[in-house]
Protein backbone atom coordinates (compact mmCIF):
# COMPACT_ATOMS: atom_id res chain seq x y z
CA UNK A 1 0.00 0.00 0.00
CA UNK A 2 1.04 3.81 -0.97
CA UNK A 3 0.16 6.72 1.14
CA UNK A 4 0.71 10.06 -0.67
CA UNK A 5 -1.33 13.48 -2.37
CA UNK A 6 -1.46 14.09 -5.72
CA UNK A 7 1.29 16.50 -5.90
CA UNK A 8 3.67 13.70 -5.83
CA UNK A 9 2.44 11.15 -7.97
CA UNK A 10 5.17 10.94 -10.34
CA UNK A 11 7.37 9.48 -7.49
CA UNK A 12 5.32 6.15 -8.42
CA UNK A 13 5.55 6.18 -12.05
CA UNK A 14 8.23 3.52 -11.94
CA UNK A 15 5.68 1.05 -9.69
CA UNK A 16 3.71 -0.19 -12.74
CA UNK A 17 3.60 0.89 -16.62
CA UNK A 18 0.75 2.22 -16.19
CA UNK A 19 0.83 4.45 -13.18
CA UNK A 20 2.36 7.36 -15.21
CA UNK A 21 -1.08 7.57 -18.05
CA UNK A 22 -3.45 6.73 -14.82
CA UNK A 23 -2.15 10.10 -12.96
CA UNK A 24 -1.60 11.87 -16.14
CA UNK A 25 -5.27 11.04 -16.85
CA UNK A 26 -5.59 12.84 -13.53
CA UNK A 27 -4.10 15.71 -13.85
CA UNK A 28 -5.88 16.39 -16.93
CA UNK A 29 -9.62 16.36 -15.19
CA UNK A 30 -10.76 19.06 -13.21
CA UNK A 31 -11.65 17.29 -10.13
CA UNK A 32 -14.07 19.56 -8.63
CA UNK A 33 -16.52 20.00 -11.98
CA UNK A 34 -15.65 15.59 -12.83
CA UNK A 35 -19.42 13.87 -13.07
CA UNK A 36 -19.88 10.51 -10.97
CA UNK A 37 -19.70 7.46 -13.32
CA UNK A 38 -17.56 4.91 -15.06
CA UNK A 39 -15.07 5.85 -17.85
CA UNK A 40 -13.03 3.92 -20.17
CA UNK A 41 -9.15 5.28 -20.20
CA UNK A 42 -7.24 2.68 -22.01
CA UNK A 43 -9.79 -0.36 -22.83
CA UNK A 44 -9.22 -3.22 -20.34
CA UNK A 45 -5.87 -1.90 -18.72
CA UNK A 46 -7.14 1.44 -16.93
CA UNK A 47 -10.85 1.99 -15.91
CA UNK A 48 -12.15 4.77 -13.49
CA UNK A 49 -14.81 5.51 -11.57
CA UNK A 50 -15.72 9.03 -9.63
CA UNK A 51 -18.04 8.33 -6.94
CA UNK A 52 -20.33 10.86 -4.95
CA UNK A 53 -22.06 9.72 -1.79
CA UNK A 54 -22.44 9.57 1.47
CA UNK A 55 -19.94 7.54 3.43
CA UNK A 56 -20.21 4.46 5.33
CA UNK A 57 -20.07 3.65 8.95
CA UNK A 58 -17.26 1.26 10.29
CA UNK A 59 -19.77 -1.96 9.68
CA UNK A 60 -21.45 -0.86 6.52
CA UNK A 61 -18.08 -0.39 4.79
CA UNK A 62 -16.98 -4.29 6.23
CA UNK A 63 -19.65 -6.07 4.77
CA UNK A 64 -17.38 -5.33 1.48
CA UNK A 65 -14.00 -5.72 3.17
CA UNK A 66 -12.29 -6.55 0.22
CA UNK A 67 -9.55 -7.77 -2.34
CA UNK A 68 -8.49 -7.84 -5.96
CA UNK A 69 -6.73 -10.44 -7.59
CA UNK A 70 -6.14 -8.74 -11.30
CA UNK A 71 -6.18 -4.92 -10.35
CA UNK A 72 -4.54 -2.50 -8.17
CA UNK A 73 -6.96 0.60 -6.89
CA UNK A 74 -5.69 4.05 -7.29
CA UNK A 75 -7.77 5.62 -4.69
CA UNK A 76 -7.96 9.59 -4.85
CA UNK A 77 -10.08 11.77 -2.37
CA UNK A 78 -11.46 14.85 -3.90
CA UNK A 79 -13.97 15.74 -1.60
CA UNK A 80 -14.44 15.15 2.10
CA UNK A 81 -12.21 12.74 4.30
CA UNK A 82 -12.59 9.03 3.55
CA UNK A 83 -11.22 6.58 6.05
CA UNK A 84 -10.79 3.06 5.06
CA UNK A 85 -9.78 0.26 6.70
CA UNK A 86 -6.65 -1.89 5.96
CA UNK A 87 -5.40 -4.95 6.53
CA UNK A 88 -2.46 -7.41 4.93
CA UNK A 89 -4.24 -10.30 3.18
CA UNK A 90 -1.73 -12.90 4.14
CA UNK A 91 -3.14 -12.34 7.58
CA UNK A 92 -6.67 -12.80 6.57
CA UNK A 93 -8.27 -15.92 7.46
CA UNK A 94 -11.67 -15.70 6.99
CA UNK A 95 -13.00 -15.67 3.51
CA UNK A 96 -16.74 -14.85 2.49
CA UNK A 97 -18.02 -16.24 -0.39
CA UNK A 98 -15.72 -17.53 -3.35
CA UNK A 99 -13.54 -15.00 -5.70
CA UNK A 100 -15.57 -13.25 -8.42
CA UNK A 101 -13.48 -13.33 -11.43
CA UNK A 102 -15.79 -11.04 -13.49
CA UNK A 103 -15.85 -8.43 -11.06
CA UNK A 104 -12.37 -9.21 -9.51
CA UNK A 105 -13.36 -9.15 -6.24
CA UNK A 106 -12.66 -11.71 -3.19
CA UNK A 107 -14.56 -10.35 0.30
CA UNK A 108 -13.78 -11.34 3.75
CA UNK A 109 -15.22 -11.59 7.35
CA UNK A 110 -11.46 -10.34 8.84
CA UNK A 111 -11.22 -6.77 10.90
CA UNK A 112 -8.94 -4.74 9.67
CA UNK A 113 -5.52 -3.91 10.96
CA UNK A 114 -5.89 -0.16 11.33
CA UNK A 115 -7.82 2.63 9.52
CA UNK A 116 -6.05 5.28 7.71
CA UNK A 117 -7.62 8.85 6.32
CA UNK A 118 -7.60 10.19 2.98
CA UNK A 119 -8.11 14.40 2.81
CA UNK A 120 -8.76 16.06 -0.34
CA UNK A 121 -6.33 15.33 -2.98
CA UNK A 122 -4.72 12.53 -1.15
CA UNK A 123 -4.57 8.90 -2.41
CA UNK A 124 -4.27 5.18 -1.53
CA UNK A 125 -2.66 2.66 -4.06
CA UNK A 126 -4.11 -0.61 -2.86
CA UNK A 127 -2.15 -3.62 -4.51
CA UNK A 128 -4.18 -7.65 -4.56
CA UNK A 129 -2.09 -7.97 -0.89
CA UNK A 130 -4.33 -4.90 0.33
CA UNK A 131 -7.67 -5.90 1.84
CA UNK A 132 -9.69 -2.94 2.31
CA UNK A 133 -12.66 -1.30 3.30
CA UNK A 134 -13.35 2.08 1.74
CA UNK A 135 -16.13 4.67 2.33
CA UNK A 136 -16.01 4.92 5.81
CA UNK A 137 -16.96 8.77 6.64
CA UNK A 138 -19.98 10.47 8.39
CA UNK A 139 -20.09 12.87 5.47
CA UNK A 140 -20.43 12.96 1.77
CA UNK A 141 -17.03 11.41 0.14
CA UNK A 142 -16.18 12.47 -3.91
CA UNK A 143 -13.53 10.56 -5.01
CA UNK A 144 -11.80 8.62 -7.96
CA UNK A 145 -11.31 4.92 -7.96
CA UNK A 146 -8.78 4.11 -11.21
CA UNK A 147 -8.39 0.27 -11.89
CA UNK A 148 -5.18 -0.38 -12.97
CA UNK A 149 -4.41 -4.16 -14.96
CA UNK A 150 -1.75 -6.34 -13.37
Amino acid sequence: MIIDTLSNAEKYFCVHPLFEKAFGYVQSLDLEAVEAGNYELDGEGLKATVIYKAGKTVEEALEKFEAHNQHIDIQICIKGQEQIGWKPRESCRDQKGEYNTEKDVVFFNDRPDMYFRLAEHQFAILFPEDVHAPMISDEEIKKLVIKVKI
